[in-house]
């Protein structure tokens, strides 16, 4: 009997990995917040489910059902608003209540981490802006559910139609062009989550970014040249602070050799 498992969020990331995981013979079931998106789950093979999560509840048909897998895969970012903390807890408390299966594996983010001017860890949890506050609220509670779970810290998401190229091309008088890039390549981002899921690796944190760490600079200009766009220009000025996220607990934790350890090779 097939495993099943639910994926909150099915966009850049969810939905790939949603095919990725049918292909391994999962049941998988799929929350959109979009009506359009629906058809697209549904064509792909993907149970479609359209979730609406709030602070004050989830809305949608078939909430129970989808909530009712062995695995549920959160995926949904905090915004961007002046209360966040605060929202996006409460829309974490509603999604934990609900769920009834086993385990959960949770995308966090690397801005959870300060800025140390050396080597990140799991452990150097100590987030300096609203969003990285959010996750580690979002982190604790998932903790201390009553289920297992796997957080993920994950560096900036690239690969495909997400071209670093385009990200800073024509941009002027840019900061910090000595500070070292964290960045994941989608196809390690599905590699990592399988082995996770394969293995049963539950109840870790772990920090999910490639191997090499080169220069704003030396990164943004060359993604800049290879997609034929405006080079963008960095402040000739000293490096005041950065952090390079290690990634060794995930490579010995689960045997895992990335398929794209330098970004200038995405």
């Amino acid at each position: 009997m097939s495993k099943c498992i639910s994926i909150l969020g099915c966009g850049w990331l969810g939905l790939p990995l949603a095919e990725f995981l049918l292909a391994k013979g999962f049941q998988v079931k799929g929350a959109t917040t979009s009506e359009e998106k629906l058809e697209v789950l549904k064509d792909a093979g993907i149970s479609p489910f359209q979730i609406q999560v709030s602070p004050e509840g989830i809305k949608g048909e078939g909430v129970d059902d989808f909530f009712s897998s062995e695995i549920l895969f959160v995926n949904f970012p905090p915004k961007r608003i002046p209360n966040i903390e605060e929202v996006y807890t409460k829309q974490m408390e509603q999604v934990l209540s609900r769920f009834t299966g086993k385990q959960v594996l949770f995308v966090s983010s690397t801005s959870v981490y300060p800025s140390l001017n050396r080597e990140i860890q799991e452990e150097d949890l100590e987030p300096e802006k609203p969003s990285g506050k959010a996750l580690k609220v979002a982190e604790r509670l998932i903790e201390n559910a009553q289920f297992s779970s796997t957080i993920l810290r994950a560096a900036g998401l690239v690969g495909y139609d997400r071209m670093p190229g385009r990200f800073l091309a024509g941009k002027k008088e840019l900061k910090n062009g000595d500070a070292p890039v964290n960045l994941v390549h989608r196809d390690d981002c599905l590699g990592v989550i399988w082995e996770i899921i394969n293995q049963e690796k539950w109840g870790e944190v772990y920090n999910l970014c490639c191997d090499e760490h080169p220069t704003r600079k030396d990164f943004y200009v060359a993604e800049a040249k290879k997609a034929g766009l405006e080079e963008p220009r960095f402040k000739d000025e000293p490096l005041e602070s950065y952090k390079i996220i290690g990634n060794s607990k995930l490579k010995r934790d689960l045997g895992y050799s990335f398929k794209y350890p330098d970004p200038k090779r995405f």
